[in-house]
């Protein structure tokens, strides 16, 4: 291990992490048109590419979770902290890599992983397989370490990718509306298990709602990228760059742009410390 200089640091290439959480047929895959072709790689996990079937984009499509495994664990690299037997380990990685070298997945600049609600599914689907979920006196399935499991796995995954450093990468999921403890309707991203919709503002740098708004003007509603909060329609979102209006334009392109365009580096200005005289002799 070694200091990371500040010149270091702020030349180094950024990639953004974004949530993009939207309700279904709003336009969230068509957001491929917005990206360059050449540069993006789209992880097909719902199998709904009709809209873009005609935008010339690398895909792969994993069908199982231990694919989806060993796809995040080749994009990103193995995790040194890990022992041999753990997923994303440096074992892991060298038993993977033959599978993927040939393909050339470094030449890409963006990962779009359409979806992470049908990724958390696939990833349920294997935690309720395992050993861990079945009660070891009565061999029943045991539901609740089943979803334990499984929100190990969805977070380890999902924070496998958020260190691809360098890289942009765009989580879509389904925006879902329902009803909280107090039968009020509210926003929700559509995702199993309550552990990791908990824990996922926390891995991605930026949450960012695609739907429509309106303005209550008599106009009808436009599409439009909700990414700061509090906003008027109570849509999840949040922008830890500090780069993005409340609004921005449904451009993917665009606003990767805005958010890994260097940001104006401020001279530091220390505050003097106040001196207060409370009247005591020194």
């Amino acid at each position: 291990m070694r200091i990371i200089t500040a010149d270091e640091r702020l030349a180094e290439k950024s990639g953004a992490k974004i949530l993009l959480p939207g309700p279904p047929k709003v336009g969230k895959t068509s957001l491929l048109r917005t990206v360059d072709p050449d540069r993006t790689l789209f992880i097909d996990l719902e199998a709904g590419d009709q809209a873009v079937m005609d935008v010339p984009v690398a895909t792969l499509r994993p069908q199982t979770w231990d694919e989806c495994r060993n796809l995040a664990c080749f994009l990103t690299g193995p995790n040194p902290s890990l022992p041999p037997t753990a997923c994303y380990s440096e074992a892991h990685f060298e038993a993977i890599r033959g599978e993927f070298e040939a393909m050339h997945l470094d030449r890409f600049d963006t990962y779009f992983v359409d979806s992470i609600t049908v990724a958390a599914r696939k990833c349920f689907g294997w935690s309720e397989q395992q050993p861990e979920a079945f009660s070891e006196r009565s061999g029943k399935k045991d539901v609740r370490s089943a979803y334990g499991l499984h929100a190990r796995e969805m977070i380890g995954w999902l924070t496998q990718l958020q260190h691809a450093r360098g890289k942009n990468v765009i989580f879509v999921c389904v925006l879902e509306q329902i009803l909280n403890e107090f039968q009020r309707p509210e926003w929700s991203i559509q995702i199993e298990g309550q552990k990791t919709a908990r824990e996922l503002p926390g891995i991605v740098d930026q949450i960012i709602t695609m739907n429509f708004v309106d303005f209550s003007d008599g106009q009808p509603p436009i599409r439009a990228f909700v990414c700061t909060t509090p906003n008027p329609w109570r849509y999840p979102a949040g922008d830890r760059s500090g780069k993005l209006e409340m609004l921005e334009k449904p451009h993917l392109g665009e606003l990767l742009a805005k958010l890994n365009a260097p940001k104006e580096r401020k001279p530091l200005t220390y505050a003097t410390p106040e001196v207060v005289n409370t009247g005591e002799a020194p």
